[in-house]
């Protein structure tokens, strides 16, 4: 189901030219109608439903109807985010909520390895991929 945004929350990140969930959409699929100063989804159908969106909102102006995988018919999850972690609320039909929460990241901001800690290759004819054959357990890529 892809992202809408719930009208009369979104403020359109305070009148900046480019709004959190534009800044976030992998896609390039939200955009601010600039009279009404609201955000957009402009092709719900390219959607991938990764919800950076919904995430990233400040106002929680931006929503997704869950599958029924993971979330059950009816029920609603709200992200909250804070500096550290996010917590995601999650409200069911019978009214009962549950809460749960997660580090934003596992690692320091900048720290993060690019690698992974794999050597990688300058051999542009190869036909391993930059962390191949280590990342893989191998001696040697097969080759045809």
């Amino acid at each position: 189901m892809p992202s809408y945004v719930i009208t009369e929350k979104c403020d359109g990140c305070k009148g900046q030219d480019k709004t959190a969930c534009m800044y976030i959409c992998p896609n390039d699929l939200m955009v601010l109608d600039k009279e009404k100063m609201k955000a957009y989804n402009r092709d719900p159908q390219m959607c991938w439903e990764c919800m950076c969106c919904v995430k990233i909102c400040p106002q929680q102006a931006m929503d997704v109807r869950g599958y029924a995988d993971f979330m059950p018919m009816g029920a609603s999850a709200t992200p909250l985010r804070g500096s550290e972690d996010i917590m995601w609320t999650v409200k069911f039909r019978d009214g009962s909520v549950k809460r749960f929460k997660f580090p934003i990241r596992t690692t320091p901001e900048g720290s993060a390895d690019p690698a992974g800690g794999f050597g990688t290759h300058d051999d542009l004819n190869s036909e391993a991929l930059a962390t191949e054959p280590a990342s893989l357990g191998m001696d040697a890529v097969p080759t045809r």
